[in-house]
């Protein structure tokens, strides 16, 4: 198991750049920890990576868009369609990933996914070593002998990002579903309305995946059997369901996903804040 108790994987270039803040031992503000020098473990060496993997593919694919936006092996005339040609799906050709707006949907999800871990990965940092509470004694002298004073910092989770963090079943359980307590359980406090946002975004955020994962995203059959229904009632007209192009389908649910996604995360961040408060 890769951990700094286990199997250490310590950053190598990170480790030279960090020598030179160690002079900055703590800083406090009215008995509160705000700044202190924190080595980094294999926890940070694994979500470093992380972070440059999901840039990384964020980029390629803006390259790609880039240089496939005028012309491919499928479509030799793309550049006269512009912008908005469709993607047609394995039905007719396969022409998906051929749009420009194909790729801007992509990209924008892996962008949005990396500045989600570049926040939680701060967030639960500093929690686990850097933000907490001075504990300060002060000389005292017993039987004439001189007792020295010290200090102590006892940080908010207790170090436990460097133990939890290089497993994907430590974020969810130490970090995600553990502090999300603070904002399910808010109500009846004045920031009960975050908890009633959370919600309501996280089932937005949830509805997102059915259109990215289907790719047109529709229930066409659910649709088609509740218009049968209507129309053997005779309640409405006649209506035809359509479904949604797949370049439409990506739209709805890259829209979704995020709004749902960031509807989440501010809750979830300022509930937790006004809890350690």
């Amino acid at each position: 198991m890769f951990r700094d108790n286990g199997m250490l994987l310590k950053p190598v270039f990170a480790i030279r750049s960090h020598i030179f803040s160690l002079d900055i031992k703590m800083s406090c503000l009215h008995k509160k920890v705000i700044l202190i020098s924190v080595d980094l473990g294999t926890g940070d060496f694994i979500v470093h990576h992380i972070h440059a993997f999901t840039i990384h593919i964020a980029l390629l694919i803006c390259m790609k868009a880039f240089l496939y936006a005028r012309e491919s092996r499928s479509l030799s005339l793309k550049l006269e369609l512009g912008w908005i040609y469709p993607c047609d799906g394995p039905g007719r050709g396969g022409t998906c990933q051929l749009s420009p707006y194909d790729h801007i949907y992509l990209a924008v999800f892996w962008i949005y996914n990396s500045v989600s871990v570049v926040v939680f990965h701060y967030f639960w940092k500093m929690q686990s070593d850097v933000w907490g509470i001075q504990n300060s004694i002060q000389k005292a002298y017993h039987r004439g002998l001189e007792v020295k004073s010290f200090i102590s910092s006892k940080h908010i989770s207790a170090g436990d990002f460097s133990v939890n963090s290089s497993t994907i079943n430590g974020w969810l359980r130490s970090f995600l579903w553990s502090q999300a307590a603070q904002v399910i359980q808010c109500y009846g406090m004045a920031i009960s309305f975050m908890g009633l946002i959370f919600i309501a975004t996280h089932f937005i955020w949830a509805f997102s995946f059915m259109f990215l994962y289907s790719g047109r995203g529709y229930w066409q059959e659910l649709i088609e059997s509740i218009l049968w229904a209507h129309h053997k009632l005779r309640i409405i007209n006649v209506v035809e369901p359509r479904a949604l192009s797949i370049s439409q389908g990506r739209a709805v649910g890259l829209i979704h996903y995020t709004l749902g996604g960031l509807g989440c995360t501010f809750p979830f961040v300022i509930s937790r804040m006004v809890v350690l408060n």
